[in-house]
């Protein structure tokens, strides 16, 4: 593969500056989750993610400063100063959800559902066509915009 054919890199980081990392402008899916816990680990109605294989992203500063929370596949990464959520290990620690918002740069994806609306906040209201699943993809959906 040639420097020119491979996908850019792009640079995320905490709201403190503390901590930073670089992901591969590849990945496999974008969503918006509406879970509580999504809910409450970013403070906002739902959280936009992008996933992407764990071994694409690379925290290049501050990994002393990184607050994890949860099992070792399965866990959010913090930054342990500000507090931000960073991404989310998931899928048996393979792959990492990023949070958009900690994006520096805008990467290629763009969500394309909302996820686990069946649990979204009662005060907030989807407004866009993306289609809207109960739970996961795939599964019942809720409404297709």
């Amino acid at each position: 593969m040639t420097s020119s054919s491979r996908p850019r890199s792009l640079s995320g980081r905490c709201f403190c500056g503390a901590v930073s990392y670089s992901v591969t402008d590849a990945f496999d899916y974008a969503m918006n989750c509406h879970c509580s816990q999504c809910r409450r680990t970013t403070g906002a109605a739902f959280k936009p993610f992008a996933g992407i294989a764990r071994r694409e992203l690379d925290v290049t500063q501050g990994v002393d400063a990184l607050l994890r929370y949860g099992s070792d596949e399965a866990h959010d990464v913090h930054c342990g100063r500000c507090g931000s959520l960073l991404y989310s290990v998931v899928r048996e620690g393979a792959f990492v959800h990023v949070t958009l918002g900690t994006l520096t740069d805008a990467p290629s994806i763009r969500p394309t559902a909302h996820i686990f609306v069946a649990s979204k906040a009662p005060w907030f209201e989807i407004t866009d066509a993306l289609p809207q699943y109960a739970e996961f993809p795939g599964g019942p959906l809720v409404s297709s915009g």
